[in-house]
């Protein structure tokens, strides 16, 4: 099975983690909720948000190819690079991903 690294992230997840048995064809944003990181998931995974966008450091090219729904709402996405993708929408292939969660979100809900 997979591993994901979660770099750490000062709020969500300060040591990192290390995720040693993810699931092939789940979402990124499944493996980590499942494995007590709480990353943002605003529309219920629904991809109609950018809450949930990861930085895909490693392993990126094993993902399958975002969809143009996708891509358009990574537009709106804080910190945007070109090896972003909404982990909601992301599914876990057949090679290990370090995942860097970005410092900031457009989650209305958590800004207050």
């Amino acid at each position: 099975m997979p591993k994901i690294t979660v770099l750490p992230h000062p709020v969500l997840c300060p040591e990192g983690a290390q995720i040693n048995n993810a699931e092939q064809g789940q979402t990124i944003c499944d493996v980590l909720l499942q494995h007590h990181v709480d990353i943002d998931h605003a529309c219920e995974k629904s991809c109609a948000c950018t809450t949930c966008h990861v930085v895909v450091r490693e392993g990126f090219n094993s993902l399958e190819e975002a969809t143009d729904l996708e891509e358009d709402l990574l537009d709106q996405a804080w910190g945007l690079t070109s090896l972003s993708r909404l982990s909601c929408q992301a599914k876990v292939a057949d090679k290990d991903l370090v995942v860097e969660l970005p410092k900031y979100t457009i989650n209305h809900a958590r800004e207050h």
